[in-house]
């Protein structure tokens, strides 16, 4: 079918490709000195104090665990709102996996039902860490989970993979002021791309240290320590079991590229919310949040029931509109359901992926196109 719209598209311009053809000729492709200057520009902009690129968030989010000690006989707590990739991490660490279910207006992990299942939850079960998912690039409510995480002695992880460029009390998402670790993905549907890629931030040395280390096989290299040791400055020393995890020269280039256009990605993908927000609210779905703080990777619209929602995104699909659902709860894939969860447990995911469908949200996505997309809805509920 010609004119397909998608749900989500990458952009590049002749100015990547330059960019990218540069390091192409270069004497580096991996290892060089531009994954350095992605780091340095992305801790720039958050304002915080260490940034460690890798090769995905999926990877970023388990050596993150990682560093925060998350071992066999740990619990870690997670939203059943996310891609897979955010529960996988801590099973990767021999760990436990626990959910705590969604705000039903927010879509992210409920404040409030977390502080209910951490006062009902025995001192040797509580998590060692809670990774927090900034859905759709809507912050958190960082603030209470920090407050709690002091009292119940739990690392917080930000899954940021939504929300680069998101705000939270004027601050950005990634300065890491109400958490330990923050993960960034740079997947081609993201607000930015380097391909595959992503980036962890932190404001702990010590953190930094081992998430450098744990990226790239293990291995320390300290020219100072070995010179004086070894007499020469070229020995390494693998110190832990790590993973070759590492963002390369290539996909930095083009994340750096890609960051420059960051501020007028961001602007646009504001108008098509707005757009959306001004064309549909007086048809009978629910629209997300109006947040000036979000960065807009998603824009989630709710549905009456199962069978609408079902019908819609099929009509709309028919006619060329290739819509997307985010996201079938963690904890019903097959893989899950291996370890005994109770879907009564969280009914507020379960509910909310009965009805919801997240329409085209891209930089490139043309007025003609939002007008067809809004004009069809409209169509659909005038039938």
């Amino acid at each position: 079918m010609k004119n397909i719209i998608n749900y989500s598209k990458h952009y590049i311009d002749k100015k990547d490709v330059f960019e990218v053809s540069k390091v192409l000729k270069s004497n580096f492709l991996t290892q060089g000195p531009t994954v350095k200057k992605f780091e340095d520009k992305i801790k720039k902009y958050l304002n915080v104090k260490f940034s460690i690129a890798v090769n995905s968030a999926t990877s970023g989010l388990h050596i993150s665990c990682l560093a925060l000690g998350v071992k066999k006989g740990d619990i870690v707590w997670t939203t059943p709102n996310s891609f897979v990739a955010t529960a996988n991490c801590i099973i990767h660490c021999g760990a436990k996996v626990d959910f705590v279910d969604i705000n039903p207006d927010t879509y992210n992990i409920c404040a409030n039902l977390l502080e209910k299942k951490l006062k009902k939850t025995k001192k040797k079960k509580l998590p060692k860490v809670i990774i927090v998912v900034h859905f759709s690039g809507l912050p958190c409510d960082l603030n209470k989970i920090k407050k709690l995480s002091k009292k119940y002695k739990f690392k917080i992880i930000e899954d940021s993979s939504h929300a680069l460029g998101a705000n939270y009390r004027k601050t950005k998402i990634g300065d890491c002021k109400f958490s330990d670790i923050s993960v960034f993905s740079f997947h081609p549907i993201k607000s930015i791309t380097s391909g595959e890629g992503g980036m962890v931030t932190t404001n702990s040395k010590e953190i930094s240290n081992k998430l450098s280390i744990l990226r790239s096989h293990g291995i320390l290299r300290n020219k100072k320590i070995f010179e004086k040791k070894y007499r020469i400055e070229t020995h390494y020393d693998q110190v832990k079991l790590g993973f070759n995890f590492r963002m390369n020269d290539i996909e930095a280039a083009l994340g750096i590229s890609q960051f420059k256009k960051l501020k007028k990605f961001l602007k646009r993908r504001k108008e098509i919310a707005d757009f959306y927000f001004k064309n549909l609210n007086k048809l009978p779905i629910k629209l997300p949040i109006n947040s000036k703080d979000s960065s807009w990777h998603l824009f989630v619209i709710l549905l009456k029931n199962f069978n609408i929602r079902n019908k819609l995104y099929k009509y709309l699909k028919k006619r060329g509109i290739i819509c997307q659902l985010h996201y079938i709860p963690i904890h019903t894939h097959s893989y899950y359901k291996e370890k005994k969860f109770n879907t009564r447990d969280f009914p507020n995911s379960v509910e909310y992926y009965k009805t919801c469908i997240s329409l085209p949200m891209f930089y490139s996505l043309k007025n003609r196109q939002l007008n067809k997309i809004v004009s069809l809805i409209k169509k659909f509920y005038a039938n």
